[in-house]
């Protein structure tokens, strides 16, 4: 299939949407009461700071919203008002955030059920308004809507279609994408359905692993094993690695991301020469502004001297996961909360540590002065940063009481 120029076919139908619908008013002002946030505008005033009694909270001094999510939400919201009577879906979250989800489903848009691990859309019917969300959808599931008469509101992150364009340029050149990403993940699995040949890989130790067997060979079924699910069709990884071009899941750790580059680089190097490096490695930016500035902002603030850090977002959002880990690289006790209800009273939190299940920690803050840094991900409105700030307060002054 022709991926890309079928996107072009779908961009020009007139059952095709990718702006908002004229109500950008009314959204705002909704939008501004439900997920904007006073303290939080105050916090950003006051140097990123604020001390109540024995707490100081320290925001990153960037965090949340990014602006691809607030559009996506944005045009959720036009989408029901435009289309009043009509009958919405959606194909994913619209982002990786409960209480947004919550907001979006109470305005009666529906998520395509799921069944034993696959989406049923049999429930949708021609004349059905569809929504695509931040994270995209693949070609399939596009096509299929397409051909069903659905009206299609495509809210993709600009960001992602840039990896689209990417690995079709791959495609083009017959080469190999290599994605950094994980291979069940939303974007990634839009993202490889737009690519030819692909590998997806979740970090260094297995681009590590990729680029040994592209010098030195190895076990053919072993490494079929390993990536079995995160490899397209008819992968030979001996025919298949003379060419390869990197890409991203764009809410990746973007330092990994760029040594998996420079890992790929040099290993195409080293076997084909230097003279010869551009047909056999290419590379393009496709690491995501947003991610960038929160990623960095969550450097700056792991520099400052903060006793814990509490990072809020939702436990599916990767780009959360990855704020995370700046935390525990740097060896500061880190709380990963998805809202203000996970802060238990009795001076209790339920969170989740990276890779692992929910778990309670007991007398989370300890006694006397404390320095507790914020930060959120890209999914996360102001509104749910506000709520669990006031809560780490008042758990303090109880805990002091």
């Amino acid at each position: 299939m022709d991926t890309k120029a079928f996107k072009r076919a779908l961009q020009k139908s007139d059952n095709y949407h990718r702006k908002g619908f004229g109500h950008q008013e009314e959204v705002t002002g909704v939008m501004n009461s439900v997920y904007q946030s006073p303290l939080i505008q105050q916090i950003r005033d006051n140097n990123y700071t604020l001390t109540r009694g024995e707490v100081t909270i320290r925001l990153a001094q960037a965090f949340g919203f990014c602006w691809g999510v607030e559009r996506a939400v944005a045009i959720a919201y036009e989408t029901r008002q435009h289309f009043p009577t009509e009958r919405i879906w959606i194909t994913n979250e619209i982002i990786h955030n409960p209480s947004v989800n919550q907001h979006i489903q109470e305005m009666n848009v529906e998520f395509i059920p799921v069944d034993e691990g696959k989406k049923d859309f049999e429930v949708v019917q021609p004349g059905d308004v569809v929504i695509l969300p931040a994270f995209g959808a693949t070609v399939q599931e596009m096509q299929l809507l397409n051909e069903k008469g659905c009206t299609i509101v495509d809210t993709t992150c600009p960001w992602v279609s840039k990896v689209w364009n990417s690995v079709e340029k791959h495609k083009k050149g017959n080469y190999t994408s290599i994605i950094h990403g994980k291979y069940k993940h939303e974007e990634t699995l839009a993202t490889s359905s737009f690519a030819g040949t692909y590998l997806i890989v979740l970090n260094m130790a297995e681009a590590e692993y990729v680029a040994n067997y592209i010098l030195n060979g190895g076990d053919k079924a072993e490494f079929m094993a390993k990536f079995s699910k995160a490899v397209s069709p008819g992968f030979d990884p001996d025919r298949d690695l003379a060419q390869v071009g990197i890409a991203n899941q764009t809410t990746m750790l973007k330092s990994e991301t760029e040594a998996m580059g420079k890992l790929f680089e040099r290993t195409m190097m080293k076997k084909y020469g230097p003279a010869d490096l551009n047909q056999h490695f290419l590379a393009f930016n496709t690491i995501c502004d947003a991610t960038q500035e929160r990623q960095d902002a969550m450097l700056d603030l792991v520099e400052d001297q903060v006793d814990a850090i509490v990072v809020i977002g939702g436990y599916n959002s990767s780009n959360t996961t990855q704020l995370q880990q700046i935390a525990i690289d740097r060896g500061i006790p880190s709380y990963h909360i998805d809202s203000a209800s996970r802060i238990l009273p009795g001076n209790r939190i339920e969170h989740k540590p990276l890779h692992q299940e929910l778990e309670i920690a007991e007398n989370w803050l300890p006694p006397g002065p404390l320095v507790i840094g914020v930060t959120s991900g890209a999914s996360t409105p102001d509104k749910v940063v506000e709520e669990a700030i006031e809560k780490i307060f008042a758990s303090k002054a109880v805990a002091v009481v």
